[in-house]
Parts: structure tokens; C-alpha cells; sequence
């Protein structure tokens, strides 16, 4: 590894403090929220500068992972076909090219192929391009679909004409992208956001041949803490509002058949009251946490009785099976379980012949229900995959428990061999006793002295899981020698709810601690050392490394916090910020005291102390709408002043994309390949 003597660039300090309850905060930084401030663009150059030149050793190793990485990958690929209302859809990649293509079929795949989507001709002249909410009218005659060319998630809606491919003249801006048909073909229902907030929040009806300023509000969220989606239930019957909390639903419906009849409440919101609901038959059927099911149970009532007292109990709630999902079939009910950290698929007719699980035999494992638009059929599209084998795209027959592989992921260059690798999920033990599920891929030929570099990750937040996958990506740290770890701490829901509720709120910290004890767990088993361990993690997962670094910065070499919400308590009390009041449930409303305190206590940007840190790569977007830029540069710059190491700590602003990163299937792959250069080069790894 190369040091270089290069000055990083220092941020100015302008003081402002910052009251809340009395409690005096001095941020010296606050100045670098202004996004169109000359001053403030300066610095983030000044720092992507610094960080092109502590790097530039790494280029052409960048180059090579770069190359390596791509040449894994399938170019001139296409999905498996799905069959929707007569047509067979496909979503295409030609060699070369960064966007997909998406295309249909009429009756059979040997029918004329019409072209519905060039993302490549339509990206052109854009520094960022996302397509997103393709809606195909029922009549399959125009689509309507939202466009990004920021980053920042405030798509415009436009309408193609599928008999011409004329596009509408008019066009929507600042919408979520999603549309849904009412059974006329020419009502659409879409969401609009605030601009400012970019909270989703109002409801319109466009009718074909008026223009959209004359479109009527449906529906608009007042309680700045819900946001709101509409969509059309599988069965085609309904056109369903969907008000969403962290805590709390609540749903409106409307005879898709009579777009210009009012929605109707189904259940009016109970605070803690979670619930989803499915169309069928006469019933409704609903994924619920009613009467204390912690881990959900499946209800049904009928369309004629939607209120929660009429609900009958159909799976009951099960302490040890956390109930994710459904879908819904003429003949079969499927649903998505999730038992000791491992999913679950289980199928059920609904004469009640049958009851029966599909069998799984890996401890690691990916598996869940796919692309299943298709009401009356037998057959139920899943995907599977390990950390070991990568992703597959199954067919099963329903009826004759047969099923047919449709895709296994090519991972190309002909080195590949899953024989190779081995996964296994260990359990760390945490600071108050309980077990910590951990999920880890490395080598069959490594040796597990504690000189092995590893690479650990979490998330941690929102009840998001993440579970053993595979990546073709990975294997370039996994084929020079690292392990790369899965931690599935408190904030996920990996082993229920309750493994949730305890990583969120006032039990926040645990997320933390889980992490820690789990590098703790892997240096003393000999996987790794302090010497040789690293972490990563992204967004809520980026907290989880300022947290952690702050609390245990000796137990790692180096961390990357991607897009990190590190910035906890200034951006939960300004409600001007995107996601803010969406967020209390999730992370307490600090102007309540004792939230205050406590997120005062964990908060990344208010804990920075005067000692020895890792090094530390930070990456973030200028337009980043969830968590903003400033938020890792102002912990940069305080990391900068307050660190007492001489240890790296750059910083990378991507000037044209958002939360995301860059758009494109190889643009991403740029950025890790930067991510795992700055890695291997700790480890002096540089071929």
C-alpha cells in the first residue's frame, strides 16, 4: 500500500447552535445543507479531488475489478417471459448497453415482437435514467409509465399510445412513477408527492383526452406521518388506496368498474394496527397483526363487511413463523413464511385438500414467491438462490408438485465453480444474552487463522432483511482471500417481528451492539482478526457504522458507509426534510425529551470523538432524496477535525445521481468496484 502526503481539504467552521429542550448542540457545520451554494459544491469537489488523489495508486486495479466484475455478467441477456391479459412481457439487455429494453409478445413467444421500451435511446443526454411503474391499460392498447433523469425519485408520468407508439403530449411531474387503469381504459389513478417533503401524499383521477392540470384529487393524506400508493388487486375487481405508516394502514377501495364512484374505507386506521389486503371471490384477505399477532396472521372477510370486527381468523397467528406475504390463486393460496431465519413457501388449496411446504435443504438460503400476475393457473413462479449458487428462476406446478427451471444466473469467465465455496450461519452471543444469527461465504481453500480478511454487513433498520444471496460481484473479494459475512442484527426481521421491535425506537442501541458482538464473535472463532476485519453498510445500515466506530473503532481496519444517515438528530427535527415524519415510528420523535436523549446518545455526527478511527470511505449523491449529501459531508469534515489518527477518511460525492448511485447496470459497478479497491488496497491486495 502506497502512503502519499497529500492535505485533505479542511471545512470551513461557522457555528450554530442548535436548542431543543433546553439542550445546547454546536454544529460547525451546519452550512453545508445549502445544495446550491457555490462554497458548498466547492468543497465536495475539493473532496472528491482528495479522494481521486488518495486513490489514484488503485486506478488501474479499479480498472481490473472493474473489467473482472463485468465480464461475469450475461450482456446480451433477457428475462424469463411472464404472461399478463394475452401478452408475453420480457425485459432484455443487449451487449454494450446499460439500460434494458422492454419488449411483449401477443398470445405465444413466437408472435411479432413489439417494442414497448428503449431505455438506452431514451436515457440519451442524461446523466442519470430511471424507468419505473409500467401500467398496461386493460384493453393493452397504451401504457403509461414515470420517468427519472435526477435521481432525486420525483418521476414524471407520461402515457404511450401501444397502436402507434405515440406519445401523450401531456405530462405529470413530481409523482412516485406508478399509475393503475381502471377497467374503462381510459381513467388512470397516480401519486403525487410534496415538492418539498417529497412525501407521497394525494391521489389524482386523469381521464384520457383532458389535460393533467385539470385532473381531480381522490384522495389526500393530511397526517404527515402516512404516505399513500394505489395499485388494482390481482383480481382485477378493485382499485385500492393504500395509506402506509410505520405502525399503522389503512386502505380505500373502489369498483374498478366505477372510477367515477367515490373510494370507501375499508378499515379505518388504529394506530398499531398493520394490516394488507388481497381480493378474491367475494372475500377479502387480509395480513394482519390484529389482537396482538406479532408475527401476523391471514384473516378474511367479506366485500360486504370490511370492518375490522367481521374479520375471521383463517391462519392463525404462530409465535415462532412470521407471516411476510400471500399470493393469491384461483385454486391454491401461497404463502411467504419465514421460520428460524429461513423463508418458508407453503401452499394450500383452498378446498382444503392439500397443506404443503416446499422443501428446502441449504441453512443459507434466498427463496421467495416471484412474478405471479396470472390469477387462474397452477403454476407459481418462485426464485432461490444461496450464497453459493446463484439466482434461479423456478416454475412449479401446483398440481403435480412438479417444477420446471426456466433460468439459472450465467455467471460467465469460466472460473465460477459453487464446489468451491462453502456457506455456513453462525450464532453470536450478545451483550444481554440473546443468540445473533450470522450468515458467511468464503473459499473452501482459505485458511481460517485470523489473518483472513473479512468483510461484514448489516442493515438493521425498517424490518428489512437481508438475506444469504448470491452476487457474482462478490466473488472478486471472495477470490483473493476475504470472507464476507452477512450479520443479521436487531432492526431486521430475520427471526420474527420481535427481533424488529427490538432493534428500533429506545431499544435502537441493540442494532449496535449486535454488530459489535458479532466482529467480537468472528475475530475470537479465528475467521478473522482486528488487523484484518471490515465493515459496510449503506443508509440505515451507514448509521450502523458511525454508531459503531464510534463505540469500537479498534475492532476494524476499515469501513465504507455508503449514503450513510448519520446525521440523526438534526434531520429528526427539521420536518422539512424528506422522510422526517414518516420516520418517528421508526426512530422516536426527538422532540419528545426522552427520544431526544436517547437518539442524542447514538447518533453518529453528535458522538464523534477525539480518538483513533478506521479508515473510512464515505460515499454519497448530490441528490440524494433520503438521506441528504450533507449529512456524511458534515460528519467528514467533523470526523476530519475531531480524529487523532492518520488513518484515510475520504469522502466521494456522486455530482449527478441520488440514494441510489449511479444509473445504469455498469456505471454501478464502477462504484464498487472503487469500494473494493479501497478494501483489498488495506490488505495490500492489488491484482
Amino acid at each position: 500500500m502506497i502512503k502519499l502526503n497529500l492535505e485533505p481539504p479542511i471545512a470551513k467552521k461557522v457555528p450554530k447552535e442548535l436548542t431543543t429542550h433546553g439542550d445546547i448542540r454546536m454544529d460547525d457545520y451546519f452550512w453545508l445543507n445549502q445544495r446550491e451554494d457555490q462554497e458548498v459544491l466547492d468543497y465536495l469537489n475539493a473532496e472528491n479531488d482528495y479522494f481521486d488523489q488518495m486513490t489514484a495508486h488503485t486506478k488501474d486495479f479499479e480498472k481490473t475489478l472493474f473489467k473482472e466484475m463485468k465480464s461475469r455478467i450475461k450482456e446480451d441477456d433477457e428475462s424469463v417471459p411472464y404472461k399478463y391479459n394475452g401478452y408475453w412481457y420480457i425485459v432484455k439487455y443487449e451487449k454494450g448497453k446499460d439500460y434494458p429494453i422492454y419488449s411483449r409478445r401477443k398470445d405465444t413467444l413466437e408472435g411479432d415482437e413489439q417494442l414497448l421500451f428503449d431505455c438506452n435511446e431514451m436515457a440519451k443526454g442524461h446523466d442519470y435514467f430511471r424507468l419505473v411503474g409500467i401500467s398496461i391499460s386493460p384493453d393493452n392498447t397504451k401504457v403509461s409509465f414515470g420517468v427519472d433523469t435526477i435521481g432525486r425519485r420525483q418521476y414524471t408520468i407520461q402515457i404511450k399510445n401501444l397502436l402507434d407508439d405515440t406519445i401523450f403530449p401531456d405530462a405529470i411531474e413530481n409523482t412516485t412513477g406508478s399509475a393503475t387503469w381502471a377497467n374503462d381504459n381510459k381513467t388512470l389513478f397516480y401519486t403525487k408527492k410534496d415538492e418539498e417533503t417529497l412525501r407521497s401524499h394525494t391521489i389524482y383521477k386523469h381521464t384520457l383526452g383532458s389535460k393533467f392540470s385539470e385532473d381531480v384529487i381522490v384522495f389526500h393524506e393530511q397526517d404527515d406521518t402516512f404516505g399513500v400508493t394505489v395499485y388494482k388487486s390481482k383480481s382485477k375487481k378493485y382499485v385500492i388506496i393504500a395509506c402506509y405508516s410505520t405502525l399503522t394502514n389503512e386502505y380505500h377501495i373502489l369498483d374498478a368498474n366505477r372510477p367515477n364512484d367515490d373510494f370507501k374505507c375499508f378499515q379505518e386506521r388504529i394506530r398499531g394496527l398493520e394490516y394488507s389486503i388481497s381480493h378474491y371471490g367475494n372475500h377479502f384477505y387480509i395480513v394482519t397483526n390484529k389482537d396482538d399477532a406479532t408475527n401476523f396472521k391471514l384473516m378474511k372477510t367479506p366485500e360486504s363487511k370490511t370492518k375490522v370486527e367481521a374479520w375471521e381468523d383463517l391462519i392463525p397467528h404462530r409465535d415462532d413463523v412470521l407471516l411476510e406475504d400471500i399470493d393469491i390463486f384461483k385454486d391454491y393460496l401461497v404463502l411467504s413464511e419465514r421460520a428460524n431465519g429461513l423463508n418458508q413457501i407453503r401452499i394450500k388449496k383452498w378446498d382444503g385438500s392439500e397443506d404443503y411446504y416446499l422443501p428446502f435443504d441449504n441453512e443459507t438460503y434466498t427463496a421467495y414467491t416471484s412474478t405471479n400476475v396470472e390469477f387462474d393457473t397452477e403454476v407459481l413462479r418462485y426464485t432461490y438462490n444461496s450464497l453459493t449458487t446463484p439466482s434461479s428462476i423456478i416454475d412449479f406446478n401446483m398440481a403435480s408438485k412438479t417444477k420446471n427451471i426456466l433460468k439459472e444466473q450465467e455467471v460467465l469467465g469460466g472460473k465460477f465453480d459453487k464446489n468451491n465455496y462453502k456457506s455456513e450461519r453462525l450464532w453470536a452471543v450478545a451483550d444481554d444474552g440473546v443468540k445473533i444469527p450470522i450468515s458467511l461465504v468464503y473459499r473452501k481453500d482459505i485458511n481460517l487463522d485470523g489473518s483472513t480478511p473479512l468483510l461484514q454487513y448489516a442493515y438493521g433498520a425498517y424490518g428489512h432483511t437481508i438475506d444469504p444471496y448470491f452476487s457474482s460481484i462478490r466473488l472478486s473479494l471472495l477470490d483473493r482471500g476475504f470472507i464476507y459475512a452477512i450479520a443479521h442484527v436487531r432492526g431486521g426481521e430475520y427471526l420474527g417481528r420481535k427481533w424488529y421491535e427490538d432493534g428500533k425506537l429506545l431499544k435502537k442501541k441493540n442494532t449496535f451492539s449486535d454488530f459489535i458482538s458479532c466482529s467480537q464473535y468472528l475475530i475470537e472463532n479465528n475467521y478473522t482478526s482486528s488487523e484484518h476485519l471490515y465493515a459496510l453498510g449503506g443508509s440505515a445500515g451507514g448509521l450502523l457504522i458511525g454508531a459503531v466506530i464510534n463505540m469500537a473503532p479498534k475492532l476494524y481496519n476499515g469501513v465504507i458507509a455508503a449514503v450513510p444517515f448519520v446525521d440523526v438528530l438534526t434531520t429528526m427535527l427539521d420536518d422539512t426534510i424528506p422522510l422526517t415524519t414518516g420516520e418517528y415510528d421508526e426512530w422516536g420523535n426527538p422532540n419528545d425529551k426522552d427520544f431526544y436523549e436517547y437518539i442524542k446518545s447514538y447518533s453518529p455526527y453528535d458522538n464523534v470523538l477525539e480518538q483513533e478511527y478506521p479508515h473510512i470511505l464515505v460515499t454519497t449523491g448530490l441528490h440524494d432524496s433520503q438521506v441528504q449529501y450533507w449529512e456524511p459531508a458534515k460528519w467528514v469534515a467533523k470526523l476530519r477535525d475531531k480524529k487523532i489518527d492518520s488513518n484515510k477518511l475520504l469522502l466521494k460525492t456522486n455530482m449527478k445521481a441520488g440514494h441510489g448511485g449511479a444509473s445504469g447496470r455498469f456505471e454501478a459497478l464502477k462504484e464498487d468496484a472503487e469500494e473494493y479497491a479501497f478494501l483489498l488496497d488495506l490488505e495490500n491486495i492489488n491484482d
